[in-house]
């Protein structure tokens, strides 16, 4: 005899904090693209940050190499040490910067260090300052985590970055843990100066605040080089990843420069959540620091791409940009044709087969009149996308 069906009086609820998590809206334009394309369509890609060349073939060669040997298997939860050594190297040869090996945390990309210096360093609940705009997985991650993003909109008076004006005036009025910083900016393009960082640095311990420089796209400058904080602040924490500059996205490793003291708590949720980042990606990483000059090919292709846009883009009426000092974005002001930057871009897709980013991705309050534009593909994929959109906007 069968047991009768059990049915529950009511399905249990989704968490809350979950529920309030934004999608993440360059993530649907690629699906919206991908589905033109699925029915022969052509799409010019502008829409993801992430480089279209290959890793480095170098970089390739020492991940097969390593394959050859047949066992991967766990590393330490830190990362390998010899990945750590490595790391740390690389500070004191490209910022002069002294960093101990020990202070090294391999992650999975510059997410699972968000992840982990976010559960870290804050009590649920807590307050953290962003700028607005800004790079919107900081603001669903905090959110998913129970703590509360703080968003500062900035401006061309302050080259949109946070200064310690802001900062103080965002804590009088309910106090902060923390305060987070990008440079080179996403979506803006916008390199803090070396000075801006310091004064940042120098306020958030002041007020006793943690401070965190994500500094993912250091290499991909295009007239002033990048500043770490850690020249400013040794208690600073870096979150660095080899995604952007070394062309390795996929591989999903990253890693964090931490203070002493936060290095055995970070260990213990690493080794819970992930055992360890996995053993090829490191191994990839390590041998990136060697891949400069394939790099370097690469990044002289963005600065084509760069410089054609920012002759070409106001030929045809979108000359209405912040500052490109670095990254591969162009964030511009659309206010002129458009106040809804979703059905902007949503008709430059259908219409003229361009992906680009609405600008309500990275400012939920301005972010309806503009887009974000990034130039990591071909300097023919921009050729074409200028073409098209010009195209289009005639017709309008």
């Amino acid at each position: 005899m069968s047991k009768p069906l059990i049915v529950p009086a009511a399905l249990p609820a989704l968490a809350e904090r979950a529920e309030r998590v934004a999608p993440f809206i360059v993530m649907d334009v690629m699906n919206q693209a991908a589905a033109i394309e699925r029915r022969g369509g052509s799409v010019v890609h502008m829409e993801v940050g992430q480089p279209s060349a290959p890793t480095p073939a170098s970089i390739r060669a020492a991940a097969a190499k390593a394959l050859e040997h047949g066992r991967i298997g766990y590393t330490q939860a830190l990362g390998t040490d010899s990945l750590r050594d490595r790391i740390a190297r690389h500070y004191r040869d490209a910022y002069g910067v002294q960093v101990e090996a020990e202070r090294v945390v391999v992650t999975t990309g510059s997410s699972g260090g968000f992840i982990l210096a976010f559960l870290a360093c804050f009590q649920p609940g807590s307050r953290i300052a962003i700028t607005a705009p800004g790079y919107p997985a900081y603001r669903n991650i905090l959110i998913a985590l129970g703590l509360e993003p703080v968003a500062i909109e900035v401006g061309p008076e302050t080259r949109f970055a946070l200064t310690p004006d802001l900062i103080e005036r965002a804590h009088r009025e309910k106090p902060l843990a923390g305060v987070l910083t990008m440079s080179p900016a996403n979506p803006t393009g916008v390199v803090m100066t070396r000075e801006a960082i310091a004064d940042v640095a120098a306020c958030c311990r002041r007020l006793g605040l943690w401070y965190i420089s994500d500094e993912i796209y250091h290499g991909l400058t295009y007239e002033t080089p990048a500043t770490t904080a850690l020249a400013a602040d040794q208690d600073a924490i870096i979150v660095n990843s080899f995604s952007k500059y070394y062309c390795m996205t996929g591989w999903r490793v990253g890693w964090l420069v931490v203070p002493q003291r936060l290095v055995r708590t970070i260990e213990r949720l690493q080794q819970n959540f992930s055992i360890s980042v996995p053993y090829l990606s490191q191994v990839a990483g390590e041998a990136a620091f060697d891949a400069t000059a394939e790099c370097e090919a690469i990044k002289a292709g963005y600065a084509e791409n760069r410089a054609f846009l920012l002759k070409a883009l106001p030929e045809i009426g979108l000359g209405d940009f912040l500052p490109v000092d670095g990254a591969f974005y162009i964030y511009l002001d659309i206010g002129r044709y458009s106040n809804d930057s979703m059905a902007f871009c949503r008709s430059v897709l259908e219409e003229a087969g361009v992906a680009i980013t609405p600008g309500l991705d990275f400012d939920e309050a301005r972010g309806a009149r503009t887009i974000r534009l990034s130039f990591a593909g071909s300097l023919g994929e921009c050729e074409e996308a200028v073409t098209r959109i010009g195209g289009w906007m005639k017709k309008r």
